[in-house]
Parts: structure tokens; C-alpha cells; sequence
């Protein structure tokens, strides 16, 4: 039987099953934690706070207006706050490679505090605190869809986002990242 191209990524998701993380849909992706040296798209900065093989999934469903974007996570720290944010970049050997959040209106200084800018509607934020199992879970709908830019990845902070002037979007240490292939609409 021959396998058409458009169906090969189906084909090979299915043959390699869980190993790979950035199988599903666009705007889906799901990953299981691992050091940058052994990380897929899955990466942990902080082996405690962000523990190998703990799993994150990020899912972007469609809406009528603006984008939700949904996060779950399991096998981290149990009754922890974790901030959680969309990034430019895709994660790498360090979690400065996700680069700054995503801003739908980018802030023309960076880094940006100005909450005119970093902000939970011109940002994605997915703040969570996890249960006594260590699972969590977040949901965030701004008014705007993606255009030309998307971002790359969801970075998980070692603390929830901070709104103030001069603070605004700051989450502390960067622990944890996940590639996510954002679709434009």
C-alpha cells in the first residue's frame, strides 16, 4: 500500500509513539521533562522545580475571537505556583535560548516591565499552582490571533508574573520549556 506524503507525519507519529513530543496537531505538543542533553522539545533548567519526567501539554483549540491557549502539567512539585508564559524562540541548551514572551504589540524596550506591554491580555500567561499530586493546569484567552509572528514555546518561571510598573511580566528563573508549533490564523 502506498502512504501518501500528507499522511507520512501521521504514519511516523504513530510508529515512534510517546518518543516523540511534537507529534498531534499544530497549536498542539506535549513533552516529557528531560536535561538539555538528553531533551527532545521537553527541557528542564531546574531539576527540582521542574523535575525529568514530569510531562507538560500546551494546546492552542479554536475559538470564535482572539486565541485560548491551554496548559497542563503533571509530575512537577506537588502545592507549588509556577508562572508560565509563551516565548519567541524554541527552548534550547539554556532557557535563555525561548528568548523574551511573546507580545501580540511589542514593547520597543527591552526587557519589557511596562504592564502597557507585558501584560495578560498583549501576553500569554498560564500561572498555575499545582495540586497535592504535583498536576496543574491553566487557560488563557486574549483578544488577538496570530498574524505573521507566533510564538515557539511555553517557558515555565520559577515564580507567578509579576503586574507592577518596572516588574510587569517578570516570573523569575526560567525551569522549565516546551517547543510548541503555534499556527497562524
Amino acid at each position: 500500500m502506498r502512504i501518501g506524503f500528507r499522511y507520512l507525519p501521521i504514519a511516523a507519529c504513530a510508529l515512534a509513539g510517546a518518543a516523540l513530543t511534537s507529534c498531534g496537531s499544530p497549536g498542539e505538543a506535549s513533552g516529557t521533562l528531560a536535561p538539555p542533553a538528553e531533551a527532545d522539545d521537553a527541557y528542564t533548567y531546574d531539576t527540582t522545580a521542574a523535575p525529568p519526567g514530569a510531562e507538560l501539554t500546551v494546546e492552542t483549540p479554536p475559538i470564535d475571537s482572539g486565541t485560548q491557549t491551554e496548559l497542563t502539567a503533571s509530575g512537577l512539585q506537588p502545592n507549588r505556583a509556577y508562572g508560565a508564559h509563551a516565548h519567541v524562540r524554541q527552548c534550547g541548551d539554556s532557557g535563555d535560548a525561548a528568548g523574551p514572551h511573546f507580545q501580540n504589540e511589542r514593547d520597543p524596550v527591552s526587557p519589557s516591565v511596562d504592564p502597557a506591554y507585558a501584560n495578560s491580555t498583549n501576553e500569554i500567561w498560564l500561572d498555575f499552582t499545582t495540586d497535592a499530586q504535583g498536576s496543574g493546569s491553566a487557560i488563557s484567552q486574549v483578544p488577538f490571533q496570530f498574524g505573521d509572528r507566533v510564538p515557539a514555546s511555553v517557558v515555565l518561571h520559577e515564580e507567578t508574573t509579576a503586574s507592577f510598573p518596572g516588574e510587569a511580566g517578570e516570573a523569575g528563573d526560567r525551569i522549565a520549556c516546551l517547543n510548541v508549533e503555534f499556527v497562524p490564523e
